[in-house]
């Protein structure tokens, strides 16, 4: 019984100490101690002596000038180590095939290639939506739900020469380009209707990495006259989806949605 006791014990010490460490990564900055406490649930002083294994440990670290507290060089590695695992394809498109088996929703991932967004994956729903695309087509920021993610949540340097070449061919303008990424970044996602294809519904999400970057998209494609109800709730649900991904990749930030 004593062991059992003592096992139970030494396990909980650790769930405490991967709670500090996590209210420390989570304040983002070097933090006092009252902080790290607040945020982790603790007394100041049992939060301090957690502090203080995890210091041994090169988990943590206090700075000596300001008494704060910050990640060690340990937690770097091991976050490093975790991040050099990650395939943000494969995780996406494990995540994104499970959605579309659950739902019956076709649904395309794309990427922002040289060209343009470009499809990568390609998830067949229930029944399948048949269009022109297929995987290594190129997609306009303008005009497609794909597009018009990267083209709001992507930074200039990659979209400009882009968007310069379409809008000269399509006779757009700025102040309408303007008006595509107010409402995509107001709504988190973007939806277009019969603009590629007569009768095609397209909406789309941002898939976001460590670094806050939209470094994938994924759209959910239908047919019809309306959008049925199934067909909102599966939407919604696109987007939990993708913030999930996001939050696997190591994304940190808000995404619109998050409560």
């Amino acid at each position: 019984m004593e062991q059992k006791a003592e096992r139970r014990r030494g396990i909980q010490s650790v769930e405490i100490g991967l709670r500090v460490l996590d209210a420390l990564v989570g304040l983002g900055k070097a933090s006092p101690l009252s902080a790290i406490a607040q945020a982790s649930g603790l007394p100041a002083s049992q939060a301090h002596r957690y502090l203080a294994s995890l210091i041994v440990a090169g988990m943590a670290r206090q700075d000596a000038a300001s008494g704060r507290y910050d990640v060690g060089p340990a937690a770097l590695r091991l976050g490093l180590g975790a991040l050099a695992r990650i395939d943000a394809v494969q995780i996406t498109d494990a995540a994104i095939t499970a959605y579309s088996e659950r739902t019956g929703r076709t649904v395309q991932i794309a990427a922002l290639g040289p060209l343009g967004p470009t499809i990568i994956r390609w998830s067949v729903g229930r029944p399948p939506v048949m269009t022109s695309f297929n995987i290594g087509s190129v997609l306009p920021l303008l005009t497609s739900a794909t597009g018009q993610i990267f083209l709001s949540y992507a930074s200039a340097n990659e979209i400009e020469p882009l968007l310069d070449a379409e809008l000269a061919a399509s006779g757009q303008t700025r102040e309408e380009v303007e008006a595509i990424r107010r409402r995509v970044l107001a709504e988190g996602m973007a939806g277009v209707e019969g603009t590629m294809v007569p009768g095609l519904r397209a909406v789309a999400f941002p898939i976001f990495d460590l670094q806050g970057r939209a470094i994938l998209s994924a759209t959910a494609l239908s047919t019809g006259s309306a959008m049925l109800p199934h067909e909102q709730a599966s939407t919604a649900e696109l987007g939990r989806t993708c913030r999930l991904i996001s939050l696997q990749l190591g994304y940190a930030g808000n995404v619109h949605g998050d409560d």
